[in-house]
């Protein structure tokens, strides 16, 4: 009677197994479209959203930009993959910002701020020599969606 029990069991883990998958989706960005990189630019996987490293897009068309805006560009660019994907961006729970020059913190952070109406998520702030593009910043993370 145990063997019976342990082979019908061991024949539906497969079933068990796969219906428990959760579902993924890839989402890409237009620069990554444009330049062919080989990444998305967020994977949802059930209730978690995986942002992959953001900069701010066409800053090689965009003539001088400053400090301020192009932390606005960022921010602007991974909120629209965190809506894109279906989440908000209070739904973010970790930040890494990577940054060419630490002098641009406070910066940075008076922008950053405007982007959150509850808690702000845990995050690190990076210096970075030299960053793709010629970016300043670029801004990766994660966000797990909780029932509303």
């Amino acid at each position: 009677m145990k063997l019976r029990y342990l082979l019908v069991s061991l024949a539906l883990l497969p079933v068990f197994a796969s219906a428990q998958q959760p579902e993924r989706e890839n989402f890409t960005t237009k620069l990554a479209r444009e330049r062919h990189v080989p990444f998305s630019g967020a994977v949802r996987v059930g209730n978690t959203l995986y942002i992959a490293g953001t900069t701010a897009p066409d800053l090689a068309t965009r003539g001088t930009v400053t400090v301020g805006d192009e932390a606005h560009l960022v921010m602007d660019e991974v909120q629209r993959l965190v809506e894109h994907a279906g989440f908000q961006m209070d739904d973010l729970v970790s930040v890494q910002v990577f940054c060419t020059d630490l002098a641009n913190y406070d910066t940075f952070n008076n922008v950053y701020r405007t982007y959150f109406h509850g808690a702000y998520p845990a995050r690190s702030f990076i210096g970075a020599p030299k960053l793709l593009f010629g970016a300043r910043f670029e801004v990766m993370g994660i966000a797990v969606r909780t029932a509303r």
